[in-house]
């Protein structure tokens, strides 16, 4: 019975985005770990600055190679190649895994040769002594590239299968890594013992998905084959590339900003956005990764029924979870950072500035969390030109206020400059989708989106009056004090956005109920 349930649960777009979601959860909760240790032993200042900017360059050549450029144009060929050919199948992924192996280890090589002439680019604020640290971690941290590699078109691979079991457990193993370098190798080594953790990291996040993979019928070999299949992954990568290119320059420029203000501000603004991408992680990007197979059969189905019913279902499920969030975020921010940063180095004065620096970020997660459902369902349609376009132009448009705003409102211009190119990038990827699909479920889209919205305002509301309430009958000098109002007012809040969606007869709602009917059912028989 229960390899029958797990059978159905990994095999399912709702089965694996509640997989994706509990493991997505797991390795937030490792990543919090990893964020308030970082913050105990550092705070927000010259140290931790260090860290955060060492990520920079492997970034670059990662996140704009491999990491979602080389997935949103593998899956679609490699889904449709396998399941024709096993044998083809096999050979263009052991093609693509061993090309890329070579072109990012050439790259790898040359970045760690030429890094103490790239990094005073990147962070041209640095003291020497800092200057000295962020080329060394950098240098540990490109290695890890190389098993980033790797482990990406394996979970790719896995994606391809639908098993999403140790895709998403990869993420906990990665963070595990890091609180090892951060306890254990940070005082034997010094700094440059946190980049042992993340290359350490990246070595469990690939061997933790090669047993899977394997299971399902995947092993190496050495081929490069240079065929049609493997030159239209690499012609449907380009766009995609150049999009990420933009996004990691982006980040690069940031960086650069935030180090020429007061010491901190990378740390602060970096610890901010890892706060406010929990639900995003959780919610939105696990679904948009359990639904895009779903999508590309619709496609290649050419069923746009299918397509619009999947993306209209996960569009409102995504909103039914981020909106109130979002709402509930920017009232509790300070004891959101409080007690999970607030330690050790990380005093009252860091607590106040990430605080309101979650806070603009906040604003903007509804539209973050709807970006990868949006994104992917173009590249199920094997269009990566759109959305490059359009993230180039927001990007454009971020780098443009972030230094304006910067110069105005410091480290919290940034988050507004970023709050503000996520929403246009949002609106612009749900306006051209229309020009491909025309029937979307628009009006229910927008009740949904109405409703919601009321709803998460007014739960706000709440949680805001429970905040003032609690306020008086704790003690909020002390953690549990801080925690028990923060959890109370949190509760409230969404306890009133439960009972609101009720009385409302809001229709994600029922989604849930049938989600959770569906599963209960699961557990009782092991069937649909």
């Amino acid at each position: 019975m229960w390899q029958k349930l797990w059978h159905k649960i990994n095999n399912s777009v709702t089965g694996g985005a509640l997989i994706i979601a509990f493991f997505s959860f797991l390795a937030k909760l490792f990543a919090l770990l990893r964020e308030r240790l970082i913050a105990h032993n550092f705070g927000a200042g010259e140290m931790s600055d260090i860290y955060y900017s060492a990520f920079r360059l492997p970034d670059l050549i990662f996140n704009t190679l491999v990491l979602g450029a080389l997935t949103s144009a593998f899956i679609p060929v490699f889904q449709r190649v396998w399941f024709k050919d096993r044998d083809e199948g096999l050979k263009l992924s052991n093609s693509v895994l061993n090309f890329f192996l070579i072109f990012i280890t050439a790259l790898v090589i040359v970045a760690f040769i030429f890094t103490p002439q790239i990094m005073p680019l990147i962070t041209p604020g640095f003291l020497p002594w800092q200057m000295e640290s962020v080329i060394s971690l950098s240098r540990v941290m490109l290695i890890s590239v190389l098993f980033f590699v790797v482990s990406n078109l394996i979970g790719g691979i896995l994606n391809s299968f639908k098993r999403f079991f140790s895709f998403s457990l990869a993420a906990s193993f990665y963070n595990i890594g890091i609180i090892i370098g951060i306890l254990f190798f940070y005082p034997k080594y010094d700094l440059v013992g946190l980049a042992y953790g993340v290359l350490l990291g990246a070595i469990m996040h690939l061997l933790v998905q090669l047993p899977e993979v394997h299971k399902n019928g995947w092993h190496y070999k050495f081929v490069l084959s240079f065929d049609k299949n493997l030159k239209k992954i690499l012609k449907l990568m380009l766009p995609r590339t150049i999009g990420l290119a933009a996004s990691q320059i982006n980040l690069v420029i940031i960086t650069m900003i935030a180090s020429t203000l007061t010491a901190g501000s990378i740390a602060i603004f970096n610890l901010a956005n890892n706060l406010q991408s929990l639900p995003i992680s959780l919610f939105a990007v696990s679904l948009a990764v359990a639904v895009f197979p779903t999508f590309t059969q619709a496609v290649n189905e050419k069923n746009t029924k299918l397509f619009a019913d999947n993306f209209s279902r996960s569009l409102r499920r995504i909103l039914f979870m981020l909106i109130p969030i979002s709402v509930l975020i920017v009232v509790l921010r300070a004891q959101i950072v409080r007690v999970i940063l607030g330690s050790g180095a990380f005093d009252w004065d860091n607590t106040r500035q990430t605080a309101q620096t979650l806070g603009i970020f906040a604003i903007s997660i509804f539209a973050q969390g709807l970006i990868p459902l949006l994104a992917r369902s173009f590249y199920a349609y094997e269009d990566t030109k759109t959305p490059m376009s359009i993230s180039i132009f927001s990007i454009i448009v971020n780098i443009f206020l972030s230094w304006q705003l910067a110069q105005i409102l410091g480290v919290f211009g940034l988050a507004l400059a970023f709050s503000i190119s996520s929403i246009l990038n949002m609106i612009l990827l749900f306006i051209f989708l229309h020009f491909r699909v025309k029937d979307i479920d628009d009006s229910q889209i927008l009740s949904s989106i109405l409703k919601i919205s009321v709803n998460s305002i007014l739960a706000g509301a709440v949680a805001y009056a429970a905040l003032q309430f609690l306020d008086n009958l704790v003690d909020m000098h002390t953690f549990i004090g801080i925690f028990i109002q923060g959890f109370g007012a949190g509760l409230a809040g969404l306890l009133s956005y439960l009972v609101l969606g009720i009385v409302f007869r809001l229709d994600e709602l029922d989604i849930v109920k049938k989600m959770l009917k569906k599963f209960i059912l699961l557990f009782r028989n092991g069937r649909y």
